[in-house]
């Protein structure tokens, strides 16, 4: 980073804060705080919840996702406007006429006390590691790329998160996700315009399609059914359905964005704005990163992209051979792409085998260093290529897209510890404003915890996948009582209470035999309904 670069992102970071500050002045009482005044207009609820879902791992490693793996993560996301759909037809109306704080506040209404506290320790726990892995794993790789101490990143992200959090309460943290978000999209843009600049000039934009397409990154859709595949249609429009409900109508950091809203109407556009934008948003997020590829066709990517394991690898006695096969390997796979955008006979087949080697220079190499790279490319490509004051753009949207993230979450941890726990078990009489102070003091606790958590992260693979394979341990869960609670009008609490339990160990049973985890959610709802239910039909009806 040049100087300019450190200004620009100082810049930003300093403004993103202050604006949050400012936003959330006047939060004087427990609703105001955890609820904004239920004054939030759509745009900003719908914005903010696509800022917490863009956050640093979205840059880092749905980027990387498709330089690695192609754009086939995007039907991760199929099933999610489905979900939104459904949701503002269910629990939106359900929640705000209800009038409660968080989702498992509900819970007691329609159970009992023994549920609602059930579901809300898994909350706590899922959303408690959610925390700790959102901020602890960009903090890794932003401490390598600005030359920081690992736990000195974390300090100040987390700092600054729990500056304006607990002055401001979720409207702070709303409208400073507003700011973000757009930022984040001129970032990608400024991005990918970089990285289609670069091509050689013989190479047109729809050369880089034919390229990208052949080196079989565009592979957008796949419809042959594999339980033990992550991605497919299938598992997209089904399991990424059932986490998406999960997600948006159960985890109180989402459901506390949309009972900000002003009334029904305005949370319902809030979460339709997320179901129309949100498929076209990662589809060219990914393809941000299938153009990154191209362009390191014909520019010589780094043999490893992480700077520190480079070193060691360069340290290593076997360096020289795996250095000269590599190289080797990227000048036959550039003559190969050459190849096949004149047509030339045979290059793709040249272009599949180079790109082979290739791949195998590199995992020799990655396995020396004991590391996995993946969310350093398009970092890499960030620091290296792009302009003077852009690159310092987008590591400070990478940097506070993180600080978004942890705000939304530790603000919901907050809600949930004071109104489910505190005002619930421990002080049940006291007043608005002790309640406030128990609020902030909360905000403080989970933001310590989250900074303390990841400070004993030593490093992870693909983020993308390790925050939505953790949160898929426990929403399956979460969504089945709700399923009950909404639609099964003859479950019984005891019923939903068992199906609970047996669901969370149907779901750990299941990631036990694969790590196709969007189907997890799947499992663990199915398991909690026919549970719950079955239960309930043993059992005297309830008055």
């Amino acid at each position: 980073m040049r100087p300019l670069d450190w200004v620009v992102m100082f810049a930003w970071l300093v403004f993103l804060v202050s604006y949050g500050l400012w936003r959330g002045r006047g939060s004087g009482s427990t609703q105001e705080f955890m609820l904004a005044g239920k004054t939030m207009p759509w745009y900003a609820m719908g914005l903010s919840i696509m800022a917490t879902q863009a956050s640093a791992i979205t840059f880092i490693s749905t980027t990387a996702q498709a330089y690695v793996d192609g754009m086939r993560f995007v039907q991760f996301y199929f099933g999610l406007p489905l979900a939104m759909v459904i949701l503002s037809a269910t629990a939106v109306p359900i929640f705000h006429r209800a009038k409660v704080y968080t989702a498992y506040e509900y819970l007691e209404h329609r159970f009992d006390a023994k549920t609602r506290l059930l579901v809300t320790i898994i909350f706590l726990i899922s959303r408690g590691l959610g925390a700790g892995l959102a901020l602890s794993a960009p903090a890794i790789v932003l401490s390598v790329v600005l030359g920081w101490p690992f736990r000195v990143t974390i300090l100040i992200m987390g700092g600054l998160v729990m500056l304006y959090t607990t002055f401001g309460g979720i409207k702070a943290v709303t409208w400073a996700d507003v700011q973000q978000m757009a930022v984040i999209m001129l970032a990608l843009v400024l991005a990918c315009g970089v990285a289609i600049s670069m091509l050689p000039k013989d190479v047109s934009f729809f050369d880089a399609l034919k390229l990208a397409g052949a080196a079989g990154k565009l592979n957008a859709v796949t419809t042959t059914f594999d339980w033990n595949d992550r991605y497919n249609i299938w598992s997209g429009l089904i399991g990424g359905m059932f986490l998406a409900l999960a997600y948006f109508g159960t985890d109180q950091s989402q459901v506390q964005r949309y009972l900000t809203g002003k009334s029904i109407g305005q949370s319902r556009l809030g979460l339709l704005l997320t179901a129309m934008a949100k498929v076209p948003m990662q589809f060219f997020i990914l393809f941000v990163g299938a153009m990154v590829f191209v362009v390191f066709l014909f520019v010589r990517p780094p043999l490893v992209f992480q700077p520190v394991a480079m070193e060691q690898v360069q340290a290593s006695s076997q360096y020289a051979a795996i250095e000269s096969r590599y190289e080797q390997a990227f000048d036959q796979r550039q003559a190969a792409a050459h190849g096949i955008v004149s047509s030339a006979p045979g290059a793709l087949q040249a272009f599949r085998s180079a790109q082979v080697n290739l791949d195998s220079a590199r995992a020799d190499a990655l396995n020396l260093s004991g590391t996995n790279d993946t969310n350093y490319i398009f970092l890499s490509f960030v620091t290296h290529y792009l302009p003077v004051g852009i690159v310092g753009l987008v590591v400070a949207v990478i940097f506070t897209a993180a600080m978004s993230a942890i705000s939304g979450e530790i603000n919901s941890l907050a809600t949930v510890t004071v109104i489910d726990i505190y005002k619930r078990h421990i002080a049940k009489d006291s007043t608005d404003k002790h309640y406030l102070a128990a609020s902030r003091v909360a905000t403080v606790f989970w933001g310590i915890y989250a900074m303390a958590f990841a400070s004993t992260a030593t490093g992870f693979g693909a983020l993308i996948e390790a925050v939505n394979w953790v949160g898929s341990l426990f929403y399956g869960g979460m969504l089945g009582v709700f399923v009950l609670a909404f639609f099964v009008k003859r479950c019984t609490a005891t019923g939903a209470f068992v199906g609970v339990l047996a669901g969370e160990a149907a779901i750990f049973l299941t990631a036990s035999q694969t790590s196709a985890y969007l189907w997890f959610n799947v499992v663990g709802c199915v398991v909690v309904v026919a549970v719950g239910w079955s239960i309930s039909l043993l059992q005297p009806r309830n008055k």
